[in-house]
């Protein structure tokens, strides 16, 4: 029965975690990847779309994105909703193609992204926690249903609590990473 609970605990936090793995690939760091344009969504034909579902994007150079739509009518509302977005670049519209370049990051905004994400980190810790949470009440729910006995619920409860102690390790160890990717570029 343990095992059913532990499992499942284990699928819950590796969600939670490549949720925070995609969340912290949208912060922009001063280098151009397709990512940064993860969340626009274009009007195409009256339904909004992934921007990568209407065009190539791809970063040529370090600092520039460069958007090449399917169809050329599409060019406005591409730059419009990358516009609309709000994250703070100016698409170049040359006609043909897209350039979206990357202003450097100031000292100042770099300390910003780094304290945004490690509230995203401190999220993150926060939705593992309630997830050990719930592996625990599913273990005393065991017990005191007589399906675990005293000594397999508090093995149990150790576990859920190493595999918590990991995740949350993952986490500081994901943040370290990226912090150090804001501060070096």
């Amino acid at each position: 029965m343990t095992k059913e609970v532990l499992d499942s605990l284990g699928q819950k936090m590796t969600k939670t975690l490549a949720g925070f793995k995609s969340e912290l690939t949208k912060v922009r760091t001063g280098r151009a990847t397709p990512a940064l344009l993860d969340g626009v969504k274009v009007d195409y034909y009256g339904t909004d779309m992934p921007i990568n579902q209407v065009a190539s994007i791809s970063a040529p150079e370090p600092r520039q994105i460069v958007i090449q739509p399917w169809e050329a009518n599409m060019l406005p509302a591409i730059e419009k909703a990358i516009l609309i977005a709000d994250l703070g670049l100016n698409p170049q519209n040359d006609g043909k193609l897209i350039r979206v370049p990357l202003p450097m990051l100031t000292e100042e905004r770099r300390k910003d992204l780094v304290k945004q994400i490690k509230k995203m980190g401190e999220e993150c810790k926060i939705a593992l926690r309630n997830e050990r949470r719930d592996a625990n009440e599913e273990v005393k729910k065991l017990e005191k249903d007589k399906v675990l006995t005293q000594d397999d619920a508090k093995k149990a409860g150790d576990l859920v609590q190493k595999k918590t102690d990991e995740f949350v390790a993952e986490v500081d160890k994901v943040l370290t990473g990226k912090e150090k990717e804001i501060m070096s570029v």
